[in-house]
């Protein structure tokens, strides 16, 4: 049994699960930190500090806080806000860095004139201006030239 939890625990989409709750959770604290010190001091600025988390509404016995899931309804939404703006600025950030590479990877696709050729002999690799290959040691002019003229003989 050891063996088969060992197995489960060890699979790749299990163990990515996990690395991927840990992210999330210092993740949520960096958008914490973010809404708490830096957005709701902004908005406070701008609106007046607003503390709604005290409102309620008591029928008989009942008592309802409606305040606090209106505070919590507000801060999802800045929050939601806030990583949209966060992501679609990273995002803009990748397409620029997309379409400068493809403009970078276009400039490199040009044409290069070839510097090598096959020996037509022993198929190596050899340099495009030799006349003799350096490894069966065949003149090749002579073979290209006995090619010219097999491929315009068959024309």
């Amino acid at each position: 049994m050891f063996k088969e939890f060992k197995k489960f625990i060890m699979r790749g989409n299990v163990l990515d699960m996990a690395v991927g709750i840990i992210i999330g959770n210092a993740f949520k604290e960096i958008v914490d930190s973010l809404v708490n010190n830096i957005i709701m001091p902004a908005i406070s600025c701008v609106v007046g500090k607003v503390d709604i988390s005290g409102l309620s509404a008591t029928f008989g016995e009942i008592h309802i806080s409606y305040g606090q899931f209106l505070n919590a309804i507000l801060n999802f939404l800045i929050i939601a806000f806030s990583l949209f703006m966060a992501i679609k600025v990273v995002n803009k950030i990748n397409e620029i860095n997309k379409s400068a590479m493809s403009k970078l990877s276009k400039k490199g696709e040009e044409k290069v004139a070839p510097t090598t050729k096959k020996c037509p002999y022993c198929l190596s690799e050899i340099d495009i201006h030799a006349t003799r290959c350096p490894h069966c040691t065949s003149i090749l002019e002579e073979a290209e030239a006995e090619n010219t003229t097999k491929t315009n003989a068959n024309e």
